[in-house]
């Protein structure tokens, strides 16, 4: 540590964000950036607090506690209040094969977790994290490093989300042969089309598969396994084969009257469709415009605060996002102390634009829809909801019980649900003939990634079920040093 007094001299600050009335016109990244002398005080305020929870990735409470990947933490913040940024970025790649991605997308629950926090605002190490690795491209510092030498090993990896790219990264590392299968006309799964192009510009994503081909990956989009390359083909010709399909089977609205009506979609179906005409430029076939209509949005989260922001960059009409849950808190409640992932109050990218332009946060809480009404043809037009209380039923369960007298109608032309997923498509799982787990995912156990079929390991969604950008890096990069294990007989991947 650099500065025993940084965390008393200098109070924590972030970079400011373009304008909310001005992003919404664009699809570019909306996030500014602190100059250097700014950023060296930000990373002198971590406090040397012997024991670092920051990077000591756990679960607690059924939320990600510290850095899932274990970035080192302490050290690069110390290394950046010095001026050592190149120091700063070897300590970086150290654990994190992409942090331009997780320096941007991520939840942060390294700060959730720092020791500071306990009584101050923590460290602002995603910024920091993002730093870093900006300098690194624009110094020239990060390039191709393809391996010395070839194991003559080959690998497959299905997906190329960000549990296939980490995978690819250390395989290809290791010296084998890697190539990386992906459904989809680019590559990169989530990172392309599940996250919008202002949260993760795509041309960074671009950048770092560009690196990855230099270094000897090869990359074949537009082909499915299990649909246009048989799956049986892989055992055939891999010598092993990691599975990084993701869990993409979307969570519907199962029995609700009108359900099925024009205008009612999966808000990943929206988000997809929308990225491909940014980055295309002309609406393809599944194309939803929110353009002039009212949109209603199911669900929190960071895909429901995209649907929000997409919508509004739409130029929507008006805009609600319905949220089951109560709303959290302004500060910790007494049953969710440090260093658990706070729970509390926070107004994301997307509501604050919708604040900008509709003088309120969108979100309802405490309230789920009875259904939906369409015209005569068959198009949505409403959704009736009603607000709801938590109660413990007769197993102590809590379930959400109708307050009567609270129904109420909102127009809604487009309706988006974002409520989450239900766990990895089945078919190409049933043409391997992989067993799965009580939640349909694949059954592998965490830290071996092992599959009942030898020689296929399982990372990421697939795997553990819906979870964060970086417990997929987290599972890549470990099911990637099984699988070398399994290949080599032993691995000096981390």
């Amino acid at each position: 540590m650099g500065k025993p007094t940084g965390f008393i001299e200098y109070l924590r600050e972030l970079p400011l964000d373009r304008t909310a009335t001005e992003r919404i016109r664009d699809w570019k990244e909306f996030h500014l950036h602190l100059d250097e002398k700014t950023l060296r005080e930000q990373g002198s305020r971590c406090m040397d607090c012997g024991i670092p929870f920051c990077h000591t990735g756990t679960v607690l409470n059924g939320m990600a506690s510290g850095c899932p990947i274990n970035n080192l933490i302490p050290e690069w913040n110390d290394l950046v209040y010095r001026g050592l940024w190149r120091e700063a970025l070897d300590r970086l790649h150290k654990t994190n094969n992409f942090p331009e991605f997780t320096g941007r997308v991520c939840p942060a629950p390294c700060e959730g977790a720092c020791v500071l926090g306990i009584t101050s605002p923590p460290v602002t190490i995603k910024n920091i994290e993002c730093a870093i690795i900006d300098k690194g491209f624009e110094e020239g510092w990060v390039v191709a490093n393809p391996p010395s030498r070839r194991t003559g090993k080959k690998v497959a990896v299905i997906g190329s989300g960000p549990a296939g790219l980490c995978a690819a990264a250390q395989l290809n590392k290791a010296g084998h042969l890697v190539t990386v299968f992906e459904r989809s006309d680019r590559v990169g799964g989530l990172l392309t089309y599940g996250i919008p192009n202002m949260k993760l510009g795509k041309e960074l994503v671009d950048r770092r598969v560009r690196l990855m081909e230099q270094e000897g990956i090869a990359f074949l989009t537009e082909t499915e396994v299990g649909k246009n390359y048989p799956a049986d083909r892989l055992q055939k010709e891999f010598d092993a084969v990691v599975l990084a399909t993701g869990a993409t089977k979307p969570r519907g609205l199962a029995g609700i009257e009108g359900g099925d009506l024009k205008g009612i979609h999966y808000a990943m179906d929206f988000l997809t469709a929308n990225t491909q005409n940014v980055l295309d430029g002309s609406k393809n076939d599944k194309f939803v415009s929110a353009e002039g209509k009212d949109v209603v949005v199911i669900g929190g989260g960071d895909t429901g605060t995209d649907c929000v922001g997409t919508s509004l960059r739409h130029k929507c009409r008006s805009l609600v996002q319905l949220e089951i849950l109560p709303k959290p808190p302004l500060s910790r409640a007494s049953d969710n102390p440090w260093p658990q992932w706070p729970k509390v109050y926070r107004l994301d990218y997307g509501q604050e634009e919708a604040l900008a332009m509709f003088g309120a946060d969108p979100r309802i809480y405490n309230t789920t829809v009875k259904k939906f009404v369409g015209d005569e043809h068959g198009n949505v037009k409403e959704a009736h909801t009603v607000q709801i209380d938590w109660q413990h039923d007769e197993n102590g369960r809590f379930v959400p019980v109708e307050i009567p007298g609270t129904e109420k109608v909102s127009a809604a032309q487009v309706v988006l649900l974002a409520m989450g997923f239900l766990g990895p498509e089945q078919t190409l799982l049933d043409q391997l003939n992989l067993a799965r787990d009580s939640r349909s995912n694949v059954e592998a156990a965490y830290g071996s990634y092992t599959t009942n079929v030898p020689g296929v390991f399982a990372a990421g969604d697939v795997r553990r079920g819906q979870s964060l950008v970086v417990w997929a890096f987290n599972e890549g990069r470990e099911a990637a040093r099984e699988c070398d294990r399994y290949l080599m007989g032993e691995t000096q991947l981390p």
